[in-house]
């Protein structure tokens, strides 16, 4: 009992990471205890107990979901969440951020490389945040920890947001930044025939539509490594239903995603442009498929790698069941989330070299 006064008022006194991290090395049932204390009304006997306790004590600071019609400030206080659950970055000897003068726009972008003076394989990273949010910053250390452990270069694209930039405008700017690094190989000393991309959530969607513009293409990926990506913005499937509340991403979350970047622009939601899983699949590069188990994305994350399959596209399915949606944004305070990263990135890495 003293344990979990101590726990509830770390999470009043302490901020968000440090307490997050102190809650972190209690046992099961005592983050199990605290978020009944805090009266999470949700039942999900196998989620993560830390990722309980978290959405119990945000639901009790009167906040769900991560993204509003006010997209400026669901902006910076995404930016500040991040930044309140930083910690030491994991280290990587070389990063800069640079700039790509590309046709559509100039982007900026941060280049992680884990052995500068050695030739590496080249992973094009688009970070998640319904194509509303998120950044550099944001994913910063998922990128690290992909680096690191994929021993591999990555390159995190700061592409433009909606509701500012259009589907069509966005996803020009993001192939762009593949052929722009596949024209730059020889400066980047990337191994030959050795890029893919990457994404997470909203990312992961770009990442596999910008596969699937890109296939008959010189610059295109030899693999893909998507991590819960939305892929279908037309179908509910069961997992939407099923944890549309309560969690990291919620049905408002959708309605508003769907409403800033397909609706407002006028797109379709079974355009491929947005909806990879209407796309043509035949002959785009190999998928990495990573989903949370309480997640609205999970059904149609899942449904994506059976119709790859179908279409003769080479697949690795890995569901991460006790998670949700968002968890690689939690490896700085949850040592389940950063193993699942950690795994995440050696498997992807011999994937892909299998395929290679």
């Amino acid at each position: 009992m003293f344990a979990l006064n101590e726990s509830l008022k770390n999470m009043k006194d302490k901020g968000q990471g440090t307490a997050a991290r102190l809650l972190d090395r209690l046992p099961n049932f005592a983050k199990e205890s605290l978020a009944k204390r805090l009266d999470y009304p949700f039942i999900f006997p196998e989620l993560d107990p830390l990722v309980k306790c978290m959405m119990a004590a945000q639901l009790k600071q009167g906040k769900s979901g991560f993204v509003t019609e006010d997209y400026v400030k669901s902006r910076k206080l995404f930016d500040l969440q991040m930044e309140s659950i930083k910690t030491k970055p994991t280290f990587v000897k070389q990063v800069q951020d640079i700039r790509l003068p590309l046709q559509s726009a100039t982007l900026f972008a941060r280049h992680y490389h884990p052995a500068p003076n050695k030739k590496l394989p080249m992973i094009v990273f688009y970070h998640g945040g319904g194509f509303v949010v998120g950044g550099l910053d944001t994913h910063d250390e998922v990128c690290r920890l992909l680096a690191v452990h994929a021993k591999a270069q990555v390159l995190s694209i700061d592409y433009p947001l909606t509701p500012e930039a259009s589907p069509a405008q966005l996803m020009q700017s993001c192939e762009d930044a593949l052929a722009w690094t596949y024209q730059n190989s020889r400066q980047f000393k990337i191994l030959k025939n050795r890029i893919a991309v990457a994404g997470d959530s909203a990312g992961g969607n770009i990442a596999t539509a910008v596969a699937q513009r890109s296939a008959q293409k010189v610059f295109a990926p030899q693999a893909q490594l998507l991590i819960y990506p939305v892929v279908d913005f037309k179908s509910r499937h069961p997992s939407f239903y099923a944890y549309k509340d309560g969690l990291v991403l919620t049905e408002k979350d959708i309605d508003v995603v769907t409403a800033l970047y397909a609706e407002q622009h006028a797109v379709a939601l079974d355009d491929p442009l947005i909806s990879p899983t209407y796309g043509k699949l035949a002959g785009i590069a190999p998928a990495y498929i990573v989903t949370a188990g309480h997640d609205v994305l999970h059904d149609e994350g899942e449904i994506y790698s059976h119709k790859l399959r179908q279409q003769g596209v080479k697949v690795f399915y890995q569901e991460y069941t006790d998670q949700t949606h968002g968890f690689i944004n939690l490896t700085s305070v949850s040592h389940r989330a950063k193993k699942y990263v950690i795994e995440i990135s050696t498997k992807f890495r011999k994937f892909w070299d299998k395929r290679s």
